[in-house]
């Protein structure tokens, strides 16, 4: 193709990028009027959406950036049937602005995952149409969202130059939540109460999410990429402040999942940074705080307690698969009252199971297999923080559901802003600035490469 025919795809993508932000920018607005009287938090986010726009038109990737301290809010905003959190409202705001805006084409590992994504929307879209109610075609969406707008937002903030900024920002909400956490831990101590902290600044959290999070906050700041551009000393008083707050939750799944995180990363090896084999020994008494905590719940003799009704939620959740065991009962299925017991499956793989069968089970190991590989084949520098946080989640779902708003959403944002961010690296090193700064599409400039 000749340079002429570069420059006419250049301008043909940009016509189609306006196009899609002129009805973007209308859907929002319908959005707002919809949710403005039922849900007036979502109606605040898009609205702010629908301003950001046309700004992002002009600096791409900017949506996607401010909306990453949004992703960790799970205050509840649904209504009338739509169980979604402020963070689920801001992720499905960024992705549709990310879609059109982020830099062309997308890079091969990223097609992979959002490829394996479509996969399983496609293998359990047959449990929503055999099981039709609308938490399970809410959830269908959600779980796309949740991967896939996940990726797209990660990689338009990497992509577009934001990687140093984005992951600062994540980061920096971690250790916010994590300072709240230790703060009202510290008075619940003084006052002798060592139970788990249930954190209630700025809204009530449960101890859970707050352990799970700051255990992705201290797998980032342990992994530290230097793209990121946090000092190695502040690095290691956030990474300590971040460890204290998930140990005063006593979530033994954050635990559990940041051990893990640390020894992936420990074993792997290759990285910009060299780590110590040591510091596996130093993660040996948070195996035994784990350890002792389950102890003490299994010589409590009470069979209400997390360790006992795990074990019940087990036979009950197979004798729920067991009524559909190729396709399931449908997402969500427990927020419905299709059952005699109420209950959550205590297990990725069996909340899966029981939602969308076997056949969803399959593609749901699939997705997670490739985003695991697609993080290591990653150029160490920006692949290692991404694997971290992937085995952290992975690890944590042994214990507790998978498709639960920020602790799904925040490792696959953290896999694009490294896809992202490794596509803007190279760009730096082979294109020339008009590329780089998106004054000339990729797509055109490589257009011309090859026609020269």
């Amino acid at each position: 193709m000749s340079l002429a025919g570069g420059a006419v795809d250049g301008r043909g993508w940009g016509r189609v990028r306006a196009a899609g932000l002129v009805v973007l920018a209308g859907a929002l607005l319908l959005a707002v009027g919809h949710f403005a009287a039922t849900a007036p938090e979502a109606a605040i986010v898009i609205a702010v959406a629908v301003l950001a726009t046309g700004v992002t038109a002009v600096q791409p990737g900017l949506i996607p950036l401010a909306v990453l301290p949004v992703l960790f809010a799970v205050l509840r905003v649904g209504s009338q049937g739509v169980d979604l959190s402020l963070s689920d409202f801001a992720l499905a705001a960024a992705s549709l602005p990310a879609l059109l805006l982020a830099r062309r084409p997308f890079s091969p590992g990223l097609r992979a995952v959002l490829w394996a994504s479509a996969a399983y929307q496609f293998a359990t879209l047959v449990t929503v149409v055999n099981n039709p109610y609308s938490a399970n075609a809410v959830e269908w969406a959600h779980a796309w969202m949740t991967v896939s707008g996940s990726l797209v937002v990660g990689w338009a903030v990497g992509a577009n130059g934001h990687a140093r900024t984005g992951m600062r920002l994540v980061v920096a909400t971690i250790a916010f939540l994590a300072a709240v956490t230790v703060v009202e831990g510290g008075l619940q101590v003084l006052h002798g109460d060592l139970s788990p902290v249930y954190i209630t600044f700025p809204y009530p959290m449960h101890k859970n999410f707050v352990g799970t999070v700051c255990s992705f906050g201290a797998t980032i700041l342990y992994a530290r990429p230097a793209w990121a551009g946090i000092g190695r000393r502040l690095g290691w008083l956030l990474l300590a402040l971040m460890v204290v707050a998930m140990f005063l939750t006593q979530s033994r799944q954050a635990v559990v999942g940041f051990v893990a995180a640390v020894f992936v990363l420990v074993l792997r090896g290759r990285s910009e940074r060299r780590r110590s084999k040591l510091v596996l020994l130093l993660l040996a008494p948070a195996v035994v705080f784990v350890t002792n905590l389950v102890q003490d719940q299994i010589n409590s003799g009470n069979q209400f307690n997390s360790v006992f009704q795990r074990l019940t939620w087990f036979q009950d959740s197979l004798d729920v698969w067991g009524t559909d065991p190729w396709f399931g009962v449908g997402l969500r299925w427990w927020y419905t009252d299709r059952f005699p017991v109420s209950f959550q499956p205590p297990n990725a793989e069996i909340e899966v199971l029981t939602s969308a069968g076997v056949v969803g089970l399959l593609l749901f190991v699939v997705l997670a297999v490739v985003a695991l590989r697609v993080a290591w084949k990653l150029d160490p520098v920006y692949g290692s923080v991404a694997l971290g946080v992937l085995v952290n989640r992975l690890v944590q779902a042994q214990f507790d559901l998978f498709w639960s708003a920020v602790q799904a959403s925040v490792p696959f944002v953290v896999l694009g802003i490294c896809l992202g961010a490794q596509r803007y690296a190279e760009l730096r090193r082979t294109a020339p600035a008009a590329v780089v700064e998106g004054r000339v599409p990729e797509v055109a400039w490589a257009t011309r490469l090859g026609a020269s």
